[in-house]
């Protein structure tokens, strides 16, 4: 799997006349002239299959024009449209759970955060199952920088859908948490701000002492990036107005093993805490 931000990319030598075959059956897909019905007998399942096969070129151009041309067919030709989702879903279980080598990753993502758009609501129970099975666990790779992005972006989308699956976000965030890998640990706390920009209280209230006992080793890491990145939660004035409800309780998560009751508290740890995290320290009586 090419890393690009260590490897330069392949580019292949044939690039020049493959192009000429893309770009043509690229346009030729995106013509509104195109004959669904007539064009089912040569876009068939073993047609998708082949295609889906080429996703793992290392070359970024030809899986850009991969990209583009299986979405337009997702969109065209309907039938299709259950077996491409369930081909993604298989890659994506192949890559997880034996490979983790695929280079065409982020641009399946890119296109299933494309159909994840499209879903109607209420979801259908197969695709949380995805959710739940696919997109959680793909966290767990070493990869995962590459197409973070993308992944981030699915799970948002999915949480916007229905805020019940944002529990299990937050719990697979939990259960996935790069303990001693501080690049994919920002990353992580990068898409569980934007999960919590998303979460209902009720769904909140179910969550928060394993995310705050994960906050709280956050702020307390000798990563000086971690611990600012974890404090800058009490900025966002949503998630400012989640922990309100629930801040005596929150605290003793955070800070275990103190007393806090704010007269108890070292005056200068007040200030410094209240001053990275407002509301999370209620002020001490005079």
């Amino acid at each position: 799997m090419i890393d690009p931000e260590e490897e330069e990319p392949v580019f292949e030598a044939a690039w020049p006349h493959l192009q000429i075959v893309y770009e043509f059956f690229l346009r030729f897909i995106v013509s509104g002239d195109l004959d669904v019905r007539l064009m089912r007998k040569f876009i068939t399942i073993d047609f998708v299959n082949k295609l889906l096969d080429l996703f793992d070129s290392e070359d970024p151009r030809e899986r850009d024009y991969l990209k583009t041309i299986l979405h337009r067919i997702y969109a065209k030709f309907m039938m299709l449209r259950a077996f491409i989702r369930k081909s993604i879903n298989t890659t994506f279980y192949n890559f997880i759970y034996r490979t983790e080598r695929h280079n065409g990753v982020a641009e399946l993502l890119e296109i299933l955060g494309s159909i994840i758009n499209g879903f109607a609501l209420p979801l259908k129970e197969e695709h949380k199952q995805f959710f739940k099975t696919a997109l959680i666990p793909m966290h767990k790779v070493k990869p995962l920088h590459v197409f973070h992005r993308q992944l981030s972006y699915c799970v948002t989308q999915f949480v916007d859908k229905d805020h019940t699956l944002a529990v299990d976000a937050i719990c697979g965030l939990m259960k996935f948490w790069p303990v001693l890998n501080s690049s994919k640990e920002l990353l992580f706390l990068n898409e569980l701000e934007e999960i919590l920009e998303l979460t209902q209280p009720e769904e909140f209230e179910i969550v928060y002492k394993p995310l705050f006992t994960r906050l709280g080793k956050a702020i307390g890491s000798h990563h000086f990036q971690i611990a600012e990145r974890a404090l800058f939660f009490w900025h966002n004035e949503y998630i400012s107005s989640l922990i309100a409800d629930y801040r005596k309780d929150i605290l003793p998560v955070i800070f275990p093993g103190e007393s806090h009751q704010p007269n108890h508290l070292h005056p200068q740890f007040l200030r410094e805490i209240s001053c990275f995290c407002p509301g999370l320290v209620p002020s001490p009586s005079p």
